[in-house]
């Protein structure tokens, strides 16, 4: 089936109105089979399509699907950032405080339009944190190809979960992150087997220097991607719990091994339930809507 009305929004730009990563935004048709859901994303030239559900869940919160070409997923950060975005360029209003509803959980969101574009941000909830077990951690280390020199000095590999768990791998540098190569169908296999998303290879943040980022999924069709909001997000929730602190607020750059450079926000706080996060971004819809 076609879909008539698809929006390309480039989700997490950075500060300056760069980059982004593509997602497609479209109307859900109650009619449509997740097969043609799938097959949005690759028509409209992105690695994800969110869908926009025709009627609110039963406590309120708008449906929102997302899709790659091969799988449905409980969550899309970038996509949540891309659909929120779209929601409000709908309307006159300069803010939207809103409810949304997907993988069965119900956040709040937040848009606001900036000069630049559309600021999202929205409550990922409670993550989990974990060591992994070493088997874990080898078969993954192994697949990015890292070298002896590339691992952090001082952060370690964490398994984090706000739903779906992925891993976690600090290295060394800015240079260290972009030489990754990982192999890719040892990477699917390892992250299948271990029950994982995929793999977020980072370099903290240093003093006023935004972290960077690159995030590995191919056991759900997307070898790299662009920006990944949601595990930015755990990343916060690592750092936090590293820190000892009780707030923490980062921002991560991403995107710039594709050519797309991509910037995502991220807040933790510590609570009696454990540590929950924020997490934002700016947001570009392209012309037509």
């Amino acid at each position: 089936m076609s879909w008539p009305d698809v929006t390309v929004v480039d989700a997490c730009v950075r500060r300056d109105g760069r980059g982004g990563s593509p997602t497609a935004v479209t109307d859900d048709d109650p009619a449509a089979t997740d097969a043609d859901r799938r097959a949005v994303a690759a028509a409209a030239g992105t690695s994800h399509a969110a869908f926009l559900g025709p009627r609110r869940a039963p406590d309120g919160g708008r449906t929102v699907r997302f899709f790659t070409a091969t799988a449905e997923l409980s969550g899309c950060g970038h996509g949540t950032v891309a659909a929120q975005a779209v929601r409000l360029a709908r309307t006159a209003l300069d803010e939207l405080n809103d409810r949304q509803h997907t993988g069965g959980r119900t956040f709040d969101t937040t848009a606001i339009r900036r000069p630049a574009g559309i600021e999202v941000w929205f409550d990922q909830g409670l993550v989990s944190l974990r060591h992994p077990a070493p088997d874990e951690r080898a078969a993954i280390v192994a697949a990015l190809g890292l070298t002896a020199d590339d691992p952090h000095p001082a952060d370690v590999p964490r398994i984090a979960a706000p739903g779906t768990p992925r891993m976690l791998v600090p290295v060394r540098d800015r240079s260290a992150l972009l030489r990754v190569r990982p192999h890719l169908g040892r990477l699917a296999a390892a992250c299948q087997r271990y029950g994982l998303l995929g793999c977020f290879v980072y370099v903290p943040p240093v003093g006023g220097r935004p972290g960077a980022a690159r995030m590995f999924a191919p056991a759900i069709g997307v070898d790299e991607d662009i920006a990944n909001a949601n595990s930015t997000g755990c990343l916060a929730a690592h750092l936090l719990d590293t820190a000892g602190a009780q707030t923490i607020e980062i921002e991560v750059e991403q995107g710039d091994a594709l050519g797309r450079p991509a910037g995502v926000l991220a807040s933790a706080r510590r609570g009696q339930e454990g540590i929950t996060t924020r997490v934002g971004g700016l947001a570009v819809v392209r012309d037509g809507h």
